[in-house]
């Protein structure tokens, strides 16, 4: 007797459930065996069927709750384990072992595992060496990505510098950077791929015209000065680059003046009537937090339950609109914007698949945009207020760290109906996340 395992690597990416086959030949009845999953370098077990069952009080806690056994075909010797949210971690050489009372044996198979990370983000840093420096950064890849700029003629660009760091996750962040200087080539594009999936992104910077040194200082002065009140509408023009659905960008040069994003600040509020029941809202309807305790409130189509989530009162159809949230310290939250037809009773799904164009911060550090499946977002300063930038007629949702002026992420989709300001202050936790989301005011006009 053998038992017959791939012989070829298991690719899984990021999140996804992994799938390690295994099977006693000649087929035979294997439901009175011991069947046990281990990593091969390790003794420690991953799943243990034993005397008939699983016996899960044996699993070592990287695997516990993440694991199952599919025995639908047990009784012909074949067993299939399930793991779920495949990390990087999980990489590596598995043991399938099957003991029986006159027999036992062991195959071995490999799993490989894939992230497929954001699209790189390019931002104007600073003014540096008589030209300005750009960056591009990207985040939740798996294994080691391979970075690089490339001119609008295709040929390679030296990077500046390039870093590369590993996150507690396991996922790597990458980012590098370059000066354009007088006589750049008008087109720069980032490029960042994963070698193992063969598979990349790239980000692109347009130069409209020539910089003259300036023209450069001004630039890296207007980047520098601007500050959260600006962004929150006192002005209506910002750092002219816009944020295109290919997560294409666009320097269109160096005047404030110049007409690339115009903001349409929007005094948002919140609707009581689609509020689930346990959030607290303020008298203006300009905060929203989570309360222990579940109020009385009629129970009418437009209120969700059981997710404690409230939309604004603002429905936009056109137009461009721009607020800002404030979210201070809280270790928890979720904003954006939805459509007004999303479900709202029961088990939802989150994502921008359901209609709900929306960014969430999990256990303090965990930033991720809600795409299907997520995306992991690499923010380098924690962001205490959230701009929201709504664009109806270029079908973008675009997210901004106000704190340090950089972008989060843009969702790009075909809006062809209403939309709204989305909020969850997430569950209070204890008093942990006890804190309000509070909907920035718009400043007067000078």
């Amino acid at each position: 007797f053998s038992l017959v395992s791939p012989a070829q690597p298991l690719m899984v990416s990021v999140g996804e459930d992994a799938v390690l086959p295994c099977h006693l030949s000649p087929r035979m009845n294997a439901e009175d065996m011991e069947v046990r999953w281990f990593r091969y370098s390790f003794p420690e077990v991953i799943h243990l069927y034993q005397d008939g069952k699983d016996q899960p009080e044996q699993q070592i806690l990287e695997y516990q709750g993440r694991t199952e056994l599919l025995r639908d075909n047990i009784t012909e010797g074949s067993v299939v384990l399930r793991i779920h949210s495949i990390r990087p971690a999980d990489e590596g050489q598995y043991s399938c072992f099957f003991q029986s009372s006159t027999f036992y044996g062991a195959a071995l198979l490999e799993l490989k595992v894939a992230g497929l990370g954001s699209g790189p983000h390019i931002s104007i840093a600073d003014y540096e060496a008589g030209g300005i420096r750009v960056l591009c950064t990207s985040g939740g890849w798996y294994p080691e990505p391979e970075m690089l700029w490339r001119d609008s003629s295709g040929q390679l660009v030296p990077s500046l510098s390039q870093t590369k760091s590993q996150q507690e996750n396991g996922l790597f962040e990458a980012q590098i950077s370059f000066v354009i200087k007088e006589r750049t080539h008008p087109g720069l594009n980032c490029y960042i791929r994963n070698p193992r999936l063969n598979q990349e992104k790239e980000s692109t910077i347009y130069i409209a015209g020539q910089f003259s040194q300036p023209e450069q200082r001004r630039v890296a002065k207007m980047i520098k000065g601007y500050g959260p009140a600006s962004i929150c509408g006192q002005t209506k023009k910002i750092i002219p680059v816009q944020f295109r659905k290919e997560m294409t960008q666009a320097v269109t040069g160096p005047c404030p003046s110049t007409d690339s994003v115009t903001l349409s600040p929007v005094n948002v509020t919140l609707d009581p009537a689609t509020a689930q029941p346990n959030l607290i809202l303020s008298e203006d309807r300009k905060s929203v937090r989570h309360g222990d305790e579940r109020q009385d409130l009629p129970d009418n189509p437009g209120r969700f339950e059981p997710y404690v989530i409230v939309l604004g009162a603002e429905e936009f159809m056109g137009g461009r609109h721009y607020w800002e949230v404030e979210v201070g310290k809280k270790p928890e939250w979720t904003l954006g914007v939805c459509r007004e037809s999303v479900s709202r009773k029961g088990s939802i799904n989150v994502t921008s698949e359901n209609g709900y164009f929306v960014v969430c911060l999990r256990d303090g550090e965990k930033y991720w945009a809600r795409t299907s499946p997520l995306t992991p977002l690499p923010v380098r300063v924690r962001p205490s207020r959230v701009g929201i930038f709504l664009d109806c007629e270029g079908g973008e949702i675009s997210f901004y760290n106000v704190t340090d002026r950089s972008h989060l992420f843009t969702f790009a989709d075909t809006f062809s109906e209403m939309l709204r300001p989305y909020f969850s202050p997430c569950l209070n936790e204890g008093g942990k996340n006890a804190d309000p989301l509070i909907i920035c005011p718009v400043p007067e006009k000078a």
